[in-house]
């Protein structure tokens, strides 16, 4: 990987960098940290190193993973891909794709885009079944009797 190739990486998933609670040089996290800070389990983590969707986690002289800021901005990119209902494949094809570096570009921006479009499909039907419950909510506040007088 070229240091263009590096850089590029580092900014397309670059998180805002006050929300790292170490300094880069001094982040270092085990991998119970890295569960506590992110939600994911301890048993995840280990599944997306071994799948290929966690980038390289350096590993301490005792064999202990060792995760960085740069880590916790992947694994946050990787919740947002998550979040939009993208299939574990297309992310660990996409983290490989980031892997090979700049000429992928065009693929990686494909992917992207194809997720867009079904993340507007999703709320589009989201907004249309947000209309539904509006209309029987409004129903049942105006369908109720008048409180007896006593």
């Amino acid at each position: 990987m070229t240091v263009m190739e590096s850089t590029s990486a580092r900014t397309e998933t670059r998180a805002d960098p006050k929300a790292h609670p170490r300094p880069d040089g001094a982040d270092r996290y085990t991998i119970s940290e890295v569960a506590a800070l992110t939600g994911l389990t301890a048993h995840t983590l280990r599944w997306y190193e071994r799948i290929g969707l966690m980038p390289h986690v350096d590993r301490s002289h005792t064999g202990q993973r060792r995760f960085t800021n740069r880590d916790l901005d992947w694994l946050a990119f990787v919740g947002k891909l998550r979040l939009t209902g993208m299939p574990v494949a297309d992310m660990v094809r996409y983290a490989e794709l980031l892997r090979e570096g700049e000429h992928t570009f065009e693929e990686r921006q494909e992917l992207l885009e194809a997720t867009r479009r079904d993340v507007r499909t999703r709320i589009a039907e989201l907004q249309d079944t947000l209309a539904v419950l509006d209309f029987k909510i409004d129903f049942y506040a105006g369908a109720r009797p008048a409180p007896e007088k006593a």
